[in-house]
């Protein structure tokens, strides 16, 4: 009988900055084909975790574990390139480029052609832009942005911004998608056309998505599992419902001013 491995295992995770403990001991599992939730108070340690997800910050101490493999000190190009992508709690999209080129520049991670093929034309390097080009039409069709593909990225509203982002997140034709704060700055319709996206292309690409987002009522209709930081430590996890009712959960929010719903 074959054992399933988690796509991501966080074991006892610590991440220090001089006297500051920002992550401290802390491991879950996130499941292969999940929208996992990654929620608490402002401060808790949610970026942060992120960042060494995505090798933006090695861990002080404890392994993280990608398909049961240990990433390391693995620079983010190369984090990239096994299947982890990205988008970032502030935008980082190239400002001054167009649409479609913010969503074209991410595939080059996986073409085989060096930049001398590229600049002398060859016929590798002329397919893999044909195929660049198009793929990057699909992407900006499926989060709402093909009639805007020829706008300078600066230009466009905050929402349309947002799912540039992720647009070219998946670009980097991930298997495992982090989601920072993805529903930052959208009003109730656009939160709730995010949620049917992210669903849907977690299906089309079979994709494991794991979100931080404040936007509590979000997380707990759209995530299958949910994890609770606050002050660095795990305070819960479980499905929405065990983690909404959670006696430490309730503390942590109401102590945040928040609430949970």
């Amino acid at each position: 009988m074959q054992i399933s491995v988690p796509i991501l295992s966080i074991n006892q995770i610590t991440r220090r900055f001089s006297g500051l403990v920002a992550i401290n001991h802390v491991s879950f599992s996130v499941e292969a084909g999940e929208i996992f939730g990654l929620i608490g108070p402002n401060g808790a340690g949610k970026t942060t975790m992120f960042n060494m997800i995505t090798g933006l910050i090695p861990p002080s101490s404890g392994e993280i574990l990608y398909k049961d493999q240990v990433l390391g000190r693995s620079q983010p190009h190369q984090i990239a390139q096994k299947g982890i992508a990205r988008t970032f709690q502030n935008l980082r999209l190239f400002s001054n480029l167009s649409v479609l080129e913010n969503v074209a520049i991410a595939h080059h991670i996986h073409t085989k052609s060096n930049l001398i093929a590229s600049i002398w034309g060859t016929k590798l390097a002329r397919a893999e832009e044909q195929e660049i080009q198009l793929r990057s039409h699909q992407l900006l069709e499926l989060v709402g942005l093909e009639s805007k593909y020829n706008q300078i990225a600066h230009n466009l509203a905050y929402g349309d911004q947002r799912r540039l982002e992720l647009a070219r997140a998946l670009a980097l034709k991930p298997q495992l998608l982090l989601l920072d704060e993805p529903a930052a700055g959208m009003n109730p319709s656009e939160k709730a056309a995010l949620s049917d996206l992210i669903r849907k292309i977690r299906s089309l690409f079979n994709l494991t998505i794991m979100m931080i987002e404040h936007h509590v009522p979000l997380v707990m209709g759209l995530c299958d599992r949910i994890a609770v930081l606050d002050f660095g430590q795990l305070i819960a996890l479980g499905n929405p419902e065990t983690v909404k009712n959670d006696p430490a959960v309730i503390t942590a929010y109401l102590g945040d001013g928040s609430g949970v719903y």
